[in-house]
């Protein structure tokens, strides 16, 4: 029997390749999202173009209270969990309206804790397993044109280099994954720059390279990780007179 991996958010463009590059190596699949029409349509291209098991299970990140439900639902237990899910959201909005606010950090944090809690408990008891979650250069350091979507991935960066820390001792690995700008539906018409904008399969690369190397964190592109070494260094009385 192939190993199983749930992918959380697999209607996503980074998630959609992440699930073809585990199918591509004979992974089964468990795609979970909102909408299970579209995962089912997916998972019947993935049975078909890689010849493997594939299943779609409803999972709302905001969701709480289903998330134990949705777990106890699989069948059996998966060797491993990729956590995609995210939301932008619109700074300016967030400012004057909690509601978006609390929709961008439950999105990007709150669910994320409360699932990924479920699956390391899970892992930690059969002492193996491994966790990726994808989080964000906008959580290195706030910026004024997104701290809040920032401040959730600073706070999912936090979370999984703790269960990281907490894990390793049995057997669990835990894989932190920073993209930078991505080419996905998610950042369509915003203006990124040619050089520094990723494609959602070189995402997906890096999480199958981070698997297998056991990697703790990665960036996306590999740059990013020295741009965001500049960035942060920056002192403050310069880094606030700037627009980023």
């Amino acid at each position: 029997m192939s190993k199983s991996v749930l992918i959380l958010g697999a209607s996503s463009d980074i998630a959609r390749a992440i699930a073809q590059k585990f199918g591509s190596e004979g992974w089964s699949l468990l795609l979970a999202g909102r909408d299970v029409e579209i995962l089912s349509r997916d998972a019947a291209d993935l049975r078909l173009r890689h010849n493997v098991d594939v299943a779609a299970f409803v999972f709302d990140a905001i969701d709480f209270e289903s998330h134990k439900k949705l777990w106890d639902s699989l069948p059996g237990r998966p060797e491993g969990v990729v956590c995609v899910f995210g939301y932008l959201g619109n700074q300016e909005v967030s400012e004057r309206n909690w509601y978006e606010a609390r929709k961008t950090i439950d999105t990007n944090f709150t669910g994320a804790v409360s699932i990924l809690n479920i699956a390391a408990n899970s892992f930690e008891e059969r002492k193996g397993g491994f966790i990726i979650g994808i989080s964000s250069v906008a959580g290195d350091r706030g910026r004024t044109s997104n701290y809040i979507y920032g401040s959730a991935k600073a706070g999912f960066t936090a979370y999984l280099s703790g269960l990281r820390a907490r894990l390793w001792k049995s057997g669990v690995k835990v894989t932190t994954v920073k993209p930078g700008f991505v080419a996905t539906r998610m950042t369509e018409g915003m203006n990124t720059p040619a050089l520094l904008t990723a494609t959602p399969q070189q995402v997906a690369d890096d999480v199958m390279r981070a698997y297998k190397r056991g990697r703790p964190v990665v960036y996306t592109g590999w740059f990013w990780k020295y741009i965001m070494l500049v960035i942060i260094h920056i002192p403050e009385r310069v880094f606030r007179k700037l627009k980023l």
